[in-house]
């Protein structure tokens, strides 16, 4: 069994060309050693197009001996924020992005934090 901590941006607001960092302690409360894999999802709030609810933009596999934490991070780049728009150009939109991440795309196992593009 492992639990999740709230997520932490390094930076909560950025331009549409930078790069933050998120990270998430997770912790394994089980009585056994195990692997965990890390998901992280975005989601745009507000979009020019209709875009998935959840784009899983990244994982990770850890190994936690039981009652031991681990920090698992990952870099938000712009290209993971971008898609096409109408004219077929691959942008990044400003606005409010939803970050997810946790154990599985089920609601129940994501804890979440905003990011906020600006134009």
């Amino acid at each position: 069994e492992f639990t999740f901590s709230k997520p932490r941006l390094e930076r909560q607001s950025i331009q549409k060309t930078e790069s933050t960092k998120l990270s998430v302690n997770v912790t394994n409360s089980g009585d056994r050693a195990g692997y965990e894999t890390v998901q992280l999802y975005v989601r745009d709030n507000y979009s020019e197009i209709t875009r998935p609810v959840k784009e899983l933009k990244g994982f990770k596999k850890i190994y936690l001996r039981a009652g031991e934490s681990k920090r698992v991070s990952f870099t938000v780049r712009p290209e993971m924020l971008a898609y096409y728009n109408r004219a077929m150009e691959w942008v990044v939109e400003p606005g409010d992005f939803t970050l997810m991440i946790g154990s599985s795309s089920r609601r129940a196992d994501l804890e979440t934090i905003q990011l906020r593009i600006k134009g």
